[in-house]
């Protein structure tokens, strides 16, 4: 089955652009388009069938300034039918008790645009934080998380592995998709 695949992302310091681009390259001809909400137009979420939303959590418990100001004009968007997945950098050191707080706040945004369907819930199981609004219970958050600060050895292995449980959970024919 053929899917279309957008990845859309914020970044200030580059760790997170960093990562969408390793999605990419493990999804190979996969990702159909890979912007930066800096310079991207929300309309361009409507065209794709999965959306990759990658964004950072700032200062303490922040939205990234770019998804700050894309946020706004994704007003009157229908991602009705649409499947979105988040990856979420942070530092669970320094931020235990907001840990992935922008995804938590992303989701938020995205969710009442026509009720898209969240695939890429990731467990909580090996990180250390207190509080996060990126939790999608007790025990998942809302997609996959990635701590540059404090664990950058892990990050390579987390987002191979949740990127075969995208390829999954989308109906995504795996074949080239994550190698």
């Amino acid at each position: 089955m053929s899917h279309s695949i957008g990845v859309f992302y914020g970044s200030t310091t580059g760790n997170t652009e960093s990562i969408a681009q390793k999605i990419k390259e493990q999804l190979g001809n996969k990702v159909s388009h890979l912007a930066d909400v800096n310079v991207a137009d929300p309309a361009e979420l409507e065209q794709y069938d999965l959306i990759l939303l990658g964004v950072p959590t700032w200062d303490v418990g922040e939205m990234q300034i770019d998804w700050d100001d894309f946020i706004p004009r994704m007003e009157g968007l229908n991602l009705a039918g649409k499947k979105v997945a988040f990856f979420g950098v942070g530092d669970a050191e320094g931020y235990p008790d907001n840990f992935l707080d922008a995804v938590g706040m992303l989701w938020e945004a995205v969710k009442p645009l026509g009720g898209p369907q969240l695939i890429g819930v990731w467990p909580t199981e090996g990180y250390s934080f207190n509080e996060s609004r990126g939790l999608h219970d007790e025990t998942h958050f809302l997609g996959l998380g990635l701590d540059e600060d404090n664990e950058p050895e892990l990050t390579d292995g987390r987002i191979q592995d949740w990127l075969t449980q995208i390829v999954k959970e989308a109906g995504i024919s795996d074949e080239n998709a994550t190698n």
